[in-house]
């Protein structure tokens, strides 16, 4: 017989429905061993978010600069462009629509009251490097690297880059659902987890809107430099779209985007140029889910969430984000440590980014790659 392979949005809900279930049932002494295990992997969590920065950031500004030309640059300049627009169209929308849509009194920390529990035992893993010294010494690394030109550190890296990513594949992901699990029982045994889930259907809501409305900018913009329609260049692009929503990946979904870039007229040479490149740095649909599920938390734990905190955090994780991997939650991965050191979330508010933006990760990868196409007929035209 063949086997059932759940991917991980299934075992992600299937993580929160089975922690839901438990809080109403499980007695409290449980909660001893889910404390433990959260303790434990929220320090190999915080131990690992320096490195995955460091080993994914480096080699992705490394291999983005040994490009030279124009065409190298206004493609990096207009995926970031479009990247960062996105991430503060979400936050003056979420900014404007949150507050009153959601209760500010809900606390993620239920730990805190499960009736005095403790963990079994904790173990402290303190990280090498806090995250902006590891955020820096990529970007340093990263653009030496592109500007030396040797291939020696360069192997290194690359070499540390797939131990991260082995980490993150048969490490962290795998143990995500076990973690949310523990997340959203002890929510449940702090009876917040009604409030929780509201303001999530609420966000999912709003964020699907806000990422329709960037891939009409996107093609607009597009269709006002090449005085094409739009709506056609969009339309053309769907393929891609849905592709994406089944693969989650962008790069599973290359070779469907290349397609339908030609057909909106696109020169074979820009479209085998833009499209991969774009796979790797473009993410307006991943950037814009990430802030606003980090401006809705915030609000719910009545944050500060003033406009140049988030500026600051959307130019950096516009730039963290090259780093995101092509596997499903990747890019939720790669920008913790931005969460952690501009934001100040803690474990509790990382494992539900983490739960909100996996439920939503197909719709992202799907805006990422469709304004993929709308960047290459930009692209086509100028040169």
């Amino acid at each position: 017989m063949k086997k059932i392979r759940i991917g991980l949005l299934g075992r992600i809900l299937i993580a929160i429905i089975l922690g839901v279930g438990a809080g109403h049932i499980l007695p409290a002494a449980i909660g001893r061993l889910f404390l433990t295990f959260n303790g434990l992997f929220g320090e190999f969590l915080g131990f690992s978010i320096p490195l995955i920065i460091l080993g994914l950031v480096t080699v992705a500004i490394a291999d983005i600069g040994k490009g030279v030309g124009k065409l190298l640059l206004l493609t990096v300049l207009l995926a970031y462009g479009f990247t960062i627009f996105s991430g503060f169209l979400s936050y003056f929308t979420g900014a404007a629509l949150f507050p009153g849509m959601i209760n500010s009194d809900i606390n993620l920390s239920p730990v805190n009251n499960m009736e005095g529990l403790s963990p079994w035992f904790t173990v402290s893993i303190p990280p090498v490097m806090n995250v902006m010294t590891a955020l820096f010494l990529a970007f340093t690394l990263g653009l030496g690297l592109a500007a030396l030109g040797s291939n020696q550190l360069k192997g290194v890296m690359h070499d540390f880059k797939a131990i991260v990513e082995k980490l993150i594949v048969r490490i962290i992901i795998p143990l995500l659902p076990l973690y949310i699990f523990d997340i959203f029982y002890e929510m449940t045994f702090s009876e917040q987890v009604l409030s929780i889930l509201t303001v999530f259907i609420k966000i999912i809501g709003i964020i699907f809107a806000i990422h329709l409305v960037v891939l009409l900018l996107q093609f607009s913009i597009a269709g006002a430099f090449t005085g094409k329609n739009p709506l056609k260049l969009l339309w053309r692009m769907l393929p891609a779209y849905f592709t994406a929503l089944g693969t989650q990946s962008s790069a599973a979904t290359i070779p469907v985007t290349l397609a339908q870039a030609e057909k909106n007229g696109v020169s074979e040479d820009i479209v085998g140029f833009t499209v991969p490149l774009c796979a790797t740095i473009h993410l307006s649909g991943s950037t814009l889910k990430i802030v606003a599920c980090a401006l809705a938390l915030m609000i719910i734990q009545g944050m500060p969430y003033d406009f140049p905190l988030f500026a600051g955090f959307i130019l950096l994780l516009g730039i963290t984000m090259v780093a995101a991997l092509g596997i499903p939650g990747g890019a939720i991965m790669a920008s913790l440590g931005v969460l952690h050191s501009v934001l100040g979330f803690d474990e509790s508010a990382q494992a539900l980014m983490i739960a909100l933006y996996i439920a939503m990760d197909s719709f992202g990868t799907a805006c990422n790659v469709t304004g993929d196409g709308a960047i290459a007929v930009i692209v086509d035209k100028i040169t």
